[in-house]
């Protein structure tokens, strides 16, 4: 515990840059920690052998980030007459992970994609028993971040499930 309070006494006071230092050392401390709890994660589910350690990660992440979420959304919802902060909560937090969580990645992506071109990686990544250079090389001649879609069958399921608990 005490590690963590002292790597995280490294983030500036709030009056330093009008903020914007806070938010940007703050955020990369988030990150960090977001990706060496991400590699426990994965090592606990490589170690069990039950769930493939990059589903267990991205579990574990989650899970680590929503239920502070849930608690606060929760006793905003007892503490105020008409809920409306336990709203807002849900809205904002479910709002940053969506548009930065995934959308932030995902433009990363793009982008490096995008200058980089069909690399050799890129053409022999199989998908459905075909390489992305025989599915998409020819509507797609500079490459690009594909991203075929699944099932979400078992997604759906899994939330279904969560949610009636």
């Amino acid at each position: 515990v005490l590690t963590w309070k002292l790597i995280f006494a490294s983030i500036p006071p709030a009056s330093a840059a009008n903020g914007w230092l806070t938010f940007c050392v703050a955020l990369l401390w988030i990150g960090v920690v977001t990706a060496f709890v991400g590699d426990l994660a994965s090592l606990l589910g490589c170690s069990t052998g039950i769930i493939p350690d990059d589903i267990t990660a991205i579990s574990l992440v989650a899970l680590g980030t929503s239920l502070p979420d849930t608690f606060a959304s929760r006793t905003a919802a007892l503490q105020d007459e008409h809920a409306d902060n336990s709203i807002g909560n849900i809205t904002g937090s479910n709002s940053v992970n969506i548009f930065l969580g995934v959308g932030l990645p995902y433009v990363m992506a793009a982008f490096y994609w995008q200058s980089a071109g069909p690399t050799p990686e890129w053409r022999a990544r199989i998908w459905r028993g075909q390489t992305f250079q025989e599915l998409f090389l020819k509507d797609y001649p500079s490459g690009g971040f594909m991203v075929p879609a699944q099932n979400l069958g078992f997604s759906v399921i899994a939330f279904t499930v969560v949610a009636l608990i």
